[in-house]
């Protein structure tokens, strides 16, 4: 089952309205504090780093092209046209593969998996709560799919606070920060998902979580005293059951 037209068409119109430019929309900080500290904690648990690297959801592919510069193999994978459209221009020596695909799309998948001929490791950074929850289970079916019996995932996502926190920004009386209204004109989800629910689609998906944390998720946005907005938020690495 595909997702939603009225999903594909939110992540669609808030691509084609974002600015050009690293930094420019909420998520999107620099690797050094994101991709970076999550390589940190996910290396370790690659039995077979030299595996090609997956990230599923990129955007405009900021935290793809850190990952190109670090393993020899890297696709990037998003349902908006828009966003592989900014990650390809930024991206001229094409080092990163990417791909206009759905991840919840059976067929889009295969294509994927047979065009990397191998196992894969996948990196899964605020997609989950993002999904319509209809379509989170054949999105965990994908990532099983892709990690075959050798590869790892490394999964981030808001926790439950995370979703408290922006509502409370999000109805400050001076009103809410500009990259964050920019996410709610468009409809997209600002609530988080609890580790227990992301435990149990993973396992209805034959994968084990191998190991989980807490870990901050930096913005690109800052509070009135100027320190910059971390959402609460989990980690996990998930594999194949042994």
């Amino acid at each position: 089952m595909s997702v939603t037209s009225r999903y594909r068409n939110a992540w669609e119109g808030f691509w084609k309205d974002a600015p050009d430019g690293t930094g420019a929309v909420l998520w999107d900080a620099e690797p050094a504090l994101t991709a970076g500290v999550h390589l940190a904690l996910f290396e370790p648990h690659m039995t077979e780093p030299e595996l090609p690297v997956v990230d599923i959801g990129c955007g405009n592919g900021t935290q793809t092209r850190y990952l190109g510069d670090r393993f020899r193999r890297v696709a990037g994978i998003d349902l908006a046209p828009a966003a592989i459209g900014l990650a390809r221009r930024h991206d001229p020596g094409r080092q990163v593969r990417f791909v206009v695909a759905d991840a919840t799309e059976p067929a889009d998948v295969t294509g994927l998996r047979r065009e990397l001929g191998q196992d894969a490791q996948v990196y899964l950074r605020g997609v989950l709560h993002q999904a319509e929850p209809a379509d989170r289970g054949a999105l965990a079916r994908t990532v099983a799919a892709l990690l075959g019996e050798r590869g790892r995932a490394f999964v981030v996502e808001p926790a439950e606070a995370a979703g408290q926190l922006l509502r409370t920004l999000a109805e400050h009386p001076e009103g809410p920060p500009r990259k964050l209204r920019t996410v709610l004109a468009h409809g997209l989800a600002t609530c988080g998902i609890a580790e227990a629910q992301a435990r149990e689609l993973f396992g209805s998906a034959d994968l084990d979580v191998l190991a989980s944390g807490e870990l901050p998720l930096t913005t690109t946005e800052y509070h009135c005293d100027g320190t910059r907005i971390e959402l609460p938020a989990r980690w996990l690495v998930v594999g194949r059951r042994g």
